[in-house]
């Protein structure tokens, strides 16, 4: 056969294939990879990692429900997963279980109910009663809830694929959802939307790859994170496919997620999104433009005033937590911010007028959640061994003898690492037993600033948050008093955060520590 032979019989060969791949793909359409799939960014500029929140915030909230969504929306948190099922009557429904047990004790099953009844029922008493009466939530409600605000990551537990499809263009929701789901259903999906919708199942190392995916038509695949590498993940982001490691579990740890990020995952699926946030800011932060304390611990996660608040607090890496100390009768303290114990625990009456052994027996959890209902209103002496050399202490001495404080303080080596907040008349005696103990007396008008400077010499003033200005702490600084300032309330906004720094602010006191940690991030990434 000569070169001309040769030619056209190479020239007949590839005719035949591409008219033979033509009229396969006609008849029998393959998936095509969902390459470079374009999604909502909710938080901009975006994050080098998201986060995917585990049934939503659900160790604060009812899980799959309106409440842990909106803690999401609330903490500027990117991804929210959720579970689907189908009632009776072909309609998706947030839930994970098969069926649901009512407040009323009734269990429900999904497949055999209405939405309509399904509705009706109180699935937020039993989580706490603050949640009383939070019904289930309708997938199509979910989605108005969520809507340019967060991001969703579906899995399909029992699913009309179709019916799916439909809801999702309907809500223009394709740019805001994933669909997590086993491949025939999500062949059934991709058909159904004409391939707009996003879909991820589990990649395995057994699996090829990039092929896995882009022959399946996939626009993510999750990864358990021991299997997550750079190189894996190298491969997918080439092929434009994103990686989603699953860190639940035993899994969700420092060492996991420092695995995952240096791998170069683009979202991380976990129950503690604050921590891995907190985590992975800290990593990339040369320094810290502003230091940070927790009012009353990490209080927005966990009961205020508890051990697992201060524990949260020390694991999210900020630098101080604050935290109040009252007396019982019998003299011994305990740390609670209200004068009375009913708004936080299971007790009722003034902390001073009922004795220690019974304080120790009231749930100071319990009202914040159902996972928290064993944890007990710490002693001060409690706290201290719990928090000790881990974490600078904002002493908040609502009454507490100062000899007391002092003494406290110093048999757990915590002296040099307390700052106390009280009136200068408080301070003042406070000194006087123990000068090596840090003031800090609140400032409510500037015109006072030298006057309480030269009594007491402070630490730092607790400054009112409306006096804040760039020449009030200039003030401040020049008489070598820093700045703290309580931001709860109006305040609690990122961009007041960054105006407070930019003149210069030293501690910022937060109920929403995500929102500070933005704008650390922020500001940090505005610098050279």
């Amino acid at each position: 056969m000569n070169g001309g032979q040769v030619r056209k019989a190479i020239s007949d060969g590839v005719s035949k294939f591409v008219l033979r791949s033509i009229v396969l793909l006609f008849l029998c359409p393959r998936p095509v990879a969902a390459s470079g799939f374009t999604f909502f960014e909710p938080v901009k500029p975006p994050r080098p990692q998201q986060v995917m929140v585990h049934r939503g915030e659900a160790r604060q909230a009812p899980e799959n429900t309106r409440s842990a969504l909106q803690r999401c929306i609330d903490d500027a948190l990117e991804w929210a997963e959720i579970d689907l099922r189908l009632t009776r009557d072909n309609q998706h429904i947030l839930w994970h279980d098969s069926s649901v047990t009512a407040s009323s004790g009734k269990a429900w099953t999904i497949k055999e109910s209405s939405l309509a009844d399904l509705q009706k029922l109180d699935v937020g008493s039993l989580f706490a009663p603050r949640f009383a009466g939070e019904p289930m939530l309708s997938l199509k409600d979910c989605f108005v809830l969520c809507k340019n605000r967060l991001n969703l990551y579906l899995d399909c537990k029992a699913i009309n694929p179709e019916q799916l499809a439909k809801e999702i263009l309907a809500a223009g929701m394709e740019s805001q959802v994933v669909v997590y789901a086993g491949l025939a259903e999500l062949d059934r999906l991709r058909r159904a939307s004409q391939g707009k919708v996003a879909m991820m199942t589990k990649w395995k190392p057994s699996f090829p790859l990039p092929d896995f995916a882009v022959t399946n038509g996939l626009a993510a695949v999750e990864i358990d994170a021991p299997h997550v590498t750079s190189d894996i993940s190298r491969i997918f982001k080439a092929a434009g496919i994103k990686v989603e490691a699953k860190v639940l579990g035993e899994w969700d740890q420092p060492q996991m997620w420092e695995r995952a990020i240096a791998a170069g995952a683009d979202w991380l699926q976990t129950d503690v999104p604050e921590e891995v946030l907190a985590h992975a800011l800290w990593r990339r932060l040369p320094s810290r433009p502003v230091q940070i304390s927790l009012h009353r611990g990490a209080n927005r996660y966990a009961p205020e005033n508890t051990i697992p608040a201060f524990t949260k607090a020390i694991r999210m890496g900020v630098d101080f937590v604050e935290f109040d100390v009252r007396t019982t009768r019998d003299g011994a303290f305990f740390l609670l911010h209200d004068s009375k114990l009913e708004r936080t625990t299971d007790g009722a009456g003034s902390i001073d007028q009922v004795d220690s052994d019974v304080v120790r027996k009231y749930s100071a959890g319990a009202k914040f959640g159902k996972p928290y209902a064993g944890v007990l209103i710490p002693s001060l002496d409690e706290f201290l061994t719990a928090t000790a050399g881990k974490i600078d202490l904002y002493f908040d001495a609502k009454a507490i003898p100062p000899a007391s404080l002092a003494e406290a303080i110093q048999k757990h080596g915590m002296t040099e690492r307390t700052i106390v907040y009280q009136s200068v008349e408080y301070l003042e005696k406070l000194k006087a037993i123990q000068p090596r103990i840090r003031g800090l007396p609140p400032l409510s008008r500037a015109e006072d600033i030298e006057k309480i400077s030269e009594r007491i010499q402070p630490y730092a003033f607790d400054a009112k948050w409306d006096i804040l200005s760039k020449e009030v702490i200039d003030r401040c600084h020049k008489a070598g008093v820093k700045v703290f300032s309580d931001s709860m309330g109006q305040h609690e906004r990122v961009e007041d955060f960054l105006k407070a720094m930019d003149w210069g602010i030293d501690l910022i006191q937060t109920d929403h520590p995500l929102r500070v940690l933005r704008a650390i991030d922020l500001r940090a990434g505005t610098q050279p």
